[in-house]
């Protein structure tokens, strides 16, 4: 749970370490504004990906189950700056066990709500499934833009970062793997 008042002072004297007056027209709502954003962008600190499979199901399934181009929003734990694009979660269920697919958008959604790195985010989100199911396979490709690199440091506004974790046979599998990376990029 995120400590409101605490991020308010935090925000306050920012303000004022910059130079600026947190008293005055247009700032003096500020810091409250920060901190009520802040519980939403940071919902998911407290949460476990893993718990959003609450939903399984038997079903006569054992073909690729994808969802593509889910879009989130994060944070840069060394920078806290943004970094949003999409992510792309498949799954080969194992003995039928599959999972809401808005389950898949919602374990996304919890991975990046939180100081994040994409890399530990989609290790994140494939453990979760992982765990979750048990599937025959996970794969889990997620691309993003950096702010921390598009407005600051290097500036290189456009550019992407693509990050991949793969379990299981997709691990394995290597023409499996191109399928599904083919399916992703369509």
């Amino acid at each position: 749970m995120i400590n409101q008042e605490k991020v308010e002072e935090a925000i306050y004297q920012l303000l004022q370490a910059l130079g600026e007056n947190p008293e005055r027209e247009g700032l003096s709502e500020t810091p409250r504004r920060v901190a009520k954003m802040y519980q939403e962008v940071f919902a998911g600190i407290n949460e476990d990906p893993k718990n959003q499979f609450t939903a399984v199901f038997a079903e006569d399934h054992e073909e690729i189950v994808m969802v593509k181009d889910i879009p989130f929003y994060s944070m840069c734990e060394h920078h806290l700056l943004p970094f949003y694009g999409t992510a792309h979660v498949a799954y080969l269920p194992e003995q039928g066990r599959i999972t809401g697919l808005s389950k898949l958008a919602r374990a996304v959604e919890m991975a990046g709500k939180r100081p994040q790195l994409q890399e530990r985010m989609t290790e994140q989100i494939a453990s979760a499934l992982d765990d979750a199911l048990q599937p025959r396979g996970v794969f889990v490709m997620v691309e993003a833009e950096h702010l921390c690199m598009s407005m600051r440091g290097i500036k290189k506004p456009g550019s992407k970062t693509v990050t991949l974790a793969a379990r299981g046979l997709f691990q394995e599998d290597f023409q499996k793997r191109q399928e599904l990376l083919s399916l992703m990029r369509q």
